[in-house]
């Protein structure tokens, strides 16, 4: 890093020019417009390094800066749509399941579970995906793969939060929310039966990472069912909500047993591609289906086969709330999209409330 002392002689012996070059895109790519910007609030100025007032307030500063920057890559495609992307996941993405949570908790009856957040943030993920396809090639793959690549580091915060808790909370990648709990958050109150104060439970890492592998999988095997049902029909993508988000309940049937039966009934879908299934042949898949993975997402009981007569609507909901997302942000212009105009991109509800 280069010493103040030595950056600061360099700008006062150096005739660079007052004025910044604006740098413009060619005419055979869309034109990129100044963002509107924003007064700063005084407590951020004053928390700001020597560098930023010096950059901010001289003009030969911030020539140097950005000459140096360009040198580095930080003016490139990438980088800027790393930037960008960032804005699209966090406050088009990731605050979904929060702000239509009473549709996903009380009608889909999805867990307030950390698995739950993560299905219906990959669905909002998948549909930014297929509006970035049809950008030009240049900007398309930059923008899918750094808005991926912020949803993943997010996950892995957010998940190392869950099985590896700190013992203070930290701040995390993006924000909190109150969409799912966290079984394993420290209680400073909770005392052992020696009266001592109870130990963190810390998962190894070896769980975090399995975890994440099956995350990885979860994101191709849904982009990939919805992108089949997409081109094909509303039937197709019907059975991929279903199975992805609805966690493919009553897949073996619905057993009408007696409430009153004194074994709970419990069953699961499974997954028998990835994940922790190495060997399919060896794994017995009744045992599998009645062993609780903790996601929360497993057939109703006998009390509660009356929730399955919703289903038919749900998935209509869905499946409709995907058409007529895809087709609104189809409406939005590609230079929109590549100046990073997010606002044009927010979700609106699952199920539109008629006047």
């Amino acid at each position: 890093m280069v010493a103040r002392s030595i950056l600061l002689r360099h700008l006062r012996t150096n005739n660079l020019p007052t004025t910044a070059t604006l740098r413009y895109l060619s005419t055979s790519k869309p034109s990129l417009k100044a963002l509107p910007t924003t007064p700063i609030p005084e407590n951020e100025v004053a928390n700001k390094s020597w560098l930023t007032r010096k950059v901010e307030t001289s003009p030969a500063a911030r020539n140097m800066f950005m000459t140096i920057s360009k040198i580095l890559g930080y003016g490139s495609p990438t980088q800027v749509a790393g930037r960008r992307a960032m804005f699209m996941y966090r406050d088009v993405c990731a605050v979904r399941p929060d702000e239509d949570r009473e549709f996903w908790q009380n009608e889909c009856y999805l867990p307030p579970t950390f698995q739950s957040w993560f299905t219906i943030t990959n669905l909002h993920i998948w549909m930014l995906t297929v509006r970035f396809r049809a950008l030009p090639p240049e900007f398309g793959k930059a923008y899918q793969q750094a808005l991926v690549d912020h949803f993943f580091l997010d996950t892995e915060d957010r998940i190392r939060t869950v099985l590896q808790p700190p013992p203070e909370p930290t701040k995390p990648y993006t924000f909190a929310t109150s969409f799912y709990t966290n079984p394993n958050a420290p209680d400073p109150n909770a005392v052992g039966k020696d009266g001592k104060k109870k130990p963190r439970t810390r998962a190894p890492d070896r769980i975090l990472k399995t975890q994440m592998k099956i995350f990885k999988e979860q994101w191709t095997g849904m982009g990939l069912s919805l992108d089949l049902g997409l081109v094909r029909s509303d039937m197709e993508l019907a059975g991929a909500v279903w199975r992805n988000i609805l966690g493919g309940r009553g897949a073996q049937g619905i057993a009408y047993e007696q409430p009153s039966t004194s074994k709970p009934t419990f069953r699961r879908a499974v997954n028998l591609v990835g994940g922790e299934v190495v060997n399919v042949a060896k794994i017995d898949l009744e045992k599998e289906e009645t062993k609780d993975d903790g996601s929360g997402v497993h057939d109703f009981t006998p009390a509660e086969m009356d929730k399955y007569l919703t289903y038919p609507q749900v998935m209509l909901d869905v499946v409709g709330y995907i058409r007529r997302e895809l087709s609104r942000l189809d409406a939005v212009t590609d230079e929109d999209i590549i100046k990073g105009d997010w606002t044009k991109l927010t979700f609106g509800r699952v199920k539109e409330v008629k006047e």
